[in-house]
């Protein structure tokens, strides 16, 4: 366990910063508060058991206000840091400015983006700078593009490439983040209004509506009607590392409902940790020649989640257990199977006894 190393997080005090501080606290870590508005780094940080007092010396090196337009303000928030975990969405404005920061910090930068362009950014304009610095740049470490990918590398096993993959999402609900609305608004408008799906190896863009159908969840879940090519992140972390030319997703119709709404509602808290009572099935299949493969992961609030997978990633690469620098996804970098096994207390992952081999 981690004892008082500085691990920078950006966007601190929003939903799901606010997991991943918890996290970092809890694993022995001293998390630095970084974000755009100082109010909101004080408030939160005064909302944790503990936390230091405003007079202190401690308080005032933890709280690092930081815009991401300010490189010189940036370079001063990473000053110590040993990492830095991007929480701040829309990511297309947050990431770049960040992984620069970074990059001149010579740190490893992981953040928790669902946007498959902003993603799509990072591998493409990064890729050779932060392999020439021999650091790591690991975007998506969360529940959309980094949970899925780590399940495909698993379910794959021996198996050097396959035909599809197919990841359905079974979402008792979807009560969104405001950054998770105000992220989805900039990647509409950067597609212009259209869909996108990754089909014969490349990411497509369309118009045609997405059509409605039953994926066979397991029990006690069973069958559920889902929005087919619903597509996330994972159609970019999956196929950069993995030899399958089909990747698609797939949301339960209730839960896109949820996140459509016109009126759509915040995540309420039930629990001591901060969850909503929202549960979540991610059913994972991969087909080759015929062959199929399936794992299923389980667990509650996809917010929540985010954190011990941020984190956990953040342990893993300061202490040497990765398998690649520059930017590279979750499977690619990490043993997929052992990352699972570590977030037992988190997660819960099985092969269904009906799933074919």
């Amino acid at each position: 366990m981690a004892t008082h190393r500085n691990v920078a997080v950006y966007g601190a005090y929003g939903h799901t910063g606010r997991f991943v501080v918890a996290e970092l606290r809890e694993r022995g870590y001293a998390p630095l508060l970084l974000g755009r508005d100082r109010d909101k780094l004080q408030a939160m940080s005064q909302s944790f058991p503990g936390a230091p007092q405003p007079s202190s010396a401690r308080y005032l090196e933890a709280l690092r206000p930081a815009p991401v337009d300010d490189p010189e303000a940036l370079d001063r928030a990473l000053d110590g840091a040993e990492a830095v975990i991007n929480t701040a969405g829309p990511f297309a404005s947050t990431a770049g400015p960040v992984i620069e920061a970074a990059l001149r910090a010579g740190i490893p930068y992981i953040d928790v983006a669902a946007e498959i362009e902003a993603n799509v950014d990072t591998f493409t304009h990064f890729a050779e700078r932060a392999r020439a610095a021999g650091t790591v740049v690991l975007p998506a470490m969360a529940f959309y593009g980094g949970l899925g990918d780590l399940l495909v590398t698993t379910a794959m096993g021996d198996w050097s490439s396959a035909d599809e993959a197919h990841i359905a999402y079974g979402l008792s609900s979807w009560h969104p983040t405001g950054g998770t609305l105000a992220a989805g608004a900039v990647s509409a408008r950067r597609r212009g209004g259209r869909r996108i799906r990754y089909t014969g190896g490349e990411l497509r863009y369309h118009d045609d509506a997405l059509p409605t159908v039953e994926w066979p969840f397991p029990a006690p879940l069973g069958t559920r009607s889902v929005l087919s090519e619903f597509t996330m992140a994972d159609v970019v972390t999956v196929p950069s590392h993995l030899a399958i030319p089909e990747v698609r997703t797939y949301m339960t119709t209730n839960a896109a409902s949820d996140l459509f709404s016109p009126d759509p509602t915040a995540p309420t808290a039930v629990d001591e940790r901060g969850r909503s009572a929202q549960t979540f099935v991610v059913d994972v299949v991969v087909r080759s020649a015929g062959a199929e493969r399936r794992l299923v992961a389980t667990g509650q609030d996809i917010y929540a989640i985010s954190a011990p997978l941020a984190v956990e990633a953040v342990e893993r690469i300061l202490t040497g257990r990765t398998r690649a620098v520059g930017v590279a996804s979750a499977g690619a970098l990490f043993d997929a199977p052992g990352f699972l096994d570590a977030l037992s207390a988190h997660l819960t992952v099985h092969t269904p006894a009906a799933a074919l081999g």
